[in-house]
């Protein structure tokens, strides 16, 4: 990453929202077992093969560099002090060293935010604990990666086999070109902007106005002004594809079929939407990959329907042991990834639904069915905002980042989210892994749990990711809103036995086959 990338509005906007008490960088508990007889030092082989490899994904060794007076979004600029060491920890772990005990630690320092002065990334690796286990915290800040970036990032850091793969070294960096006079290139633009004004196709992949690249006042002034006209040209391209975006958002609104599903999105206020503290409460839980497979085969829905269900059923329990089960269904919010196939950049590509997960209905097949249908409407009703994605991600303007930045803190600091009507009630969000097992340092993979933010709001957040035949749950909440969360993960797979045994044979069906 020689040359500084500035980062898209998207990005950025992690930065900007980010508070003491709101965090937004995120991670994941992985567990290793180290093989049988196993003498060398984890830590140190664990460190050596991600040194050789940070070449790989150079957003590891990419720190923010700031516009002057925070007029503009930060670039990505190379780290010329970059120390391994300063990223790479070896952790302690107190007794009794097992799993229970990591991840109370993982909870308090998922708190803690990163130091911008440096990439935005941290490893702690806890040694000694039961069963040959070996405990790796990781976190990095959401500006540099989404979860479908993050899958990818652990593809290319981890391997395939117990015995490492060798990993080319870095190629020479190329020498930069005598960059070409400003005003010359603006002429060149300037005849390519009027020979091919409105060409949808064209337009947008081919206009490239010149940048000077400095990070003077007066150089990001009119880098600024290049990009505002590279996006003007861009835009209006677009516009026929907009229009129709906005026409079909019109038309199912207009809808008197999706008035009910608009309102089905309304989120009942409960416990769980407050104001969090500086303070994290996490656990994770594991249950069979197949069996919820085979769970959405037998509902006719997907995946996503029964990590919606599952989590719906256990917040539903919580709520009725707290006595605070609304009478109104809550919602989930839903990332949606935008993401081709086989991009694997470190940037964000999301996009989100809010969707009614049914915790109205006592029955669990009930519940399923209805989220089935509730996803589906979501789905329908958000489809046409997706084409708006790529056009609204990336706008800017000069002083949003500090005016941002103002405002995020003063909404942090007011209390509002205890009395404004919640966006949704918790955050949902399954992110597909590798189905084959990896290693790293010659460790065997057993779990990682996804380790997600927690916003003013929105207290809870589930994150599961997909590994080998298994479903990992990540649960993380703000500590002052659910103080011990692991509550929350031992209903979990209570709950999976009870819908599993909604959609099982009768019993005189059983015996009739035999």
């Amino acid at each position: 990453m020689a040359d500084a990338k500035k980062l898209s509005s998207l990005d950025a906007s992690f930065l900007y929202l980010e508070t003491p008490e709101m965090p937004m960088h995120v991670g994941s508990m992985a567990i290793f077992r180290l093989p049988d007889g196993y003498k060398g030092d984890f830590f140190e082989e664990f460190k050596a093969m991600i040194a050789s490899r940070l070449h790989i994904a150079p957003i590891l060794k990419a720190r923010l560099e700031k516009a002057p007076l925070d007029i503009d979004h930060p670039s990505w600029v190379e780290d010329d002090q970059f120390d391994i060491d300063r990223h790479i920890f070896r952790a302690s772990l107190p007794a009794p060293r097992d799993r229970a005990t990591l991840e109370r630690i993982v909870g308090w320092m998922h708190a803690k935010l990163l130091n911008r002065a440096r990439p935005l990334w941290e490893f702690y690796v806890f040694e000694g604990m039961k069963d040959n286990e070996i405990g790796l915290y990781s976190k990095m800040h959401h500006a540099c990666i989404d979860g479908g970036a993050g899958a990818a990032l652990t593809s290319m850091i981890y391997d395939i086999t117990p015995v490492p793969r060798q990993v080319d070294p870095p190629t020479a960096p190329k020498v930069a070109q005598e960059p070409r006079d400003i005003a010359a290139n603006l002429i060149d633009s300037y005849q390519q902007l009027w020979t091919q004004p409105f060409d949808a196709k064209a337009a947008p992949k081919t206009l490239e106005l010149p940048r000077t690249g400095k990070s003077d006042l007066g150089s990001i002034l009119f880098d600024n002004a290049m990009f505002q006209i590279e996006t003007a040209v861009k835009f209006a391209s677009s516009v026929p594809t907009m229009l129709k975006s906005l026409s079909d958002v019109v038309g199912k609104i207009s809808d008197p079929k999706s008035r009910d599903s608009l309102a089905s999105m309304a989120s009942p206020p409960t416990i769980l939407n407050k104001t969090i503290s500086s303070e994290r409460s996490f656990a994770g839980v594991s249950i069979s990959l197949s069996r919820a497979k085979a769970l959405a085969k037998a509902s006719g829905g997907k995946l996503n329907d029964v990590v919606l269900a599952l989590s719906s059923g256990v917040v539903r329990r919580y709520l009725i042991s707290q006595g605070g089960l609304p009478n109104k269904s809550l919602t989930a919010a839903v990332p949606i990834s935008l993401r081709e196939e086989g991009n694997a950049d470190a940037n964000n590509q999301v996009f989100g639904m809010i969707c009614s997960i049914a915790t109205n209905i006592e029955d669990p097949k009930g519940r399923l069915e209805s989220i089935i249908a509730q996803s589906t409407k979501s789905k329908e009703m958000s489809h046409p905002l997706r084409a708006l994605m790529p056009q609204v991600s990336n706008l800017s303007m000069l002083g949003a980042p500090i005016v941002t930045q103002i405002l995020a803190l003063l909404y942090s600091r007011s209390n509002l989210s205890d009395v404004l009507p919640p966006a949704a009630n918790i955050t949902v969000s399954n992110v597909p892994g590798p189905r084959q097992t990896l290693y790293a340092a010659g460790a065997e993979l057993l779990h990682i749990f996804p380790v997600s933010i927690s916003t003013h709001g929105i207290a809870l957040n589930i994150t599961v990711q997909s590994y080998r035949d298994q479903l990992d749950f990540g649960f993380i909440a703000g500590a002052n809103i659910i103080p011990h969360v692991q509550i929350l993960c031992d209903m979990l797979p209570v709950e999976f036995e009870a819908l599993e045994a909604a959609y099982a044979p009768p019993p005189n069906m059983t015996s009739a086959a035999e």
